[in-house]
């Protein structure tokens, strides 16, 4: 029991811990300097995609052992939350984002401001996809097991936010000064702010739609791929 639950801790350090390291002030220069801009990104990509799926099968593997028993009206958490997840994931995912890796671009291709789709809401609309799916699954599960993996992709995803901004603002200098000035890391914080204005045409319709699509397709493949019912006890 002790090795599957180190295992998933391990794999779990590996995948958070990985990309503050990779990204990180001290070494991201060295590695860039080393193999490229292109060949970082290969890298990096590489290694987190080696330590993801090292995660995934040691929370597999792992055994369900409580820490704590959510109420039941718990259980109600991720399916409330998840289809917003769902479509600030699809919508991080598919829209022009200099936040993202290799973003950098996209501020150098917008002459205007590049509060645009749903950066107008917040720039980092992936992050808080994955950060409420994993606090949603944190509130209905209290195994260790689970509360190993979503709080370590709960840390990643808001600590992460603050990482990329701080990050960006010192390799790119007043470049990245636009971007923070328009947009907001805390949804609608610059909208109420009265810095932006949300722009519904560049989010555009088939982004929340294909957003839910994806939510139906984790509900329907949730027994088969985690081995539980998502769906709360009648």
């Amino acid at each position: 029991m002790l090795e599957t639950t180190n295992a998933l801790i391990a794999a779990t350090l590996a995948f958070v811990g990985g990309h503050f390291l990779l990204s990180s002030r001290p070494l991201r220069p060295l590695l860039h300097e080393r193999f490229g801009s292109r060949g970082f990104r290969l890298l990096y990509s590489l290694a987190m995609t080696v330590a993801l799926v090292w995660m995934v099968a040691a929370f597999r593997a792992a055994p369900v052992v409580p820490l704590w028993y959510p109420p039941p009206a718990f259980a109600w958490v991720p399916l409330l939350v998840m289809p917003l997840a769902s479509i600030l994931i699809v919508c991080g995912l598919t829209s022009p984002n200099p936040t993202l890796v290799g973003g950098e671009r996209y501020l150098d291709d917008a002459p205007g401001s590049p509060a645009v789709g749903i950066l107008s809401i917040t720039r980092h609309p992936f992050l808080w996809g994955t950060g409420l799916w994993a606090l949603s699954h944190l509130a209905a599960n209290g195994d260790i097991s689970s509360i190993v993996m979503m709080g370590g992709i709960a840390i990643l995803s808001f600590a992460g936010m603050s990482h990329i901004d701080q990050r960006r603002e010192s390799s790119l200098g007043a470049t990245w000064g636009p971007m923070k000035l328009t947009t907001s890391v805390l949804p609608f914080a610059a909208v109420l702010a009265g810095r932006t204005a949300i722009d519904w045409r560049g989010i555009g319709w088939w982004r929340p739609l294909l957003g839910l699509v994806v939510f139906a397709a984790l509900l329907h493949l949730h027994r088969g791929l985690i081995g539980v019912s998502p769906l709360p006890p009648l």
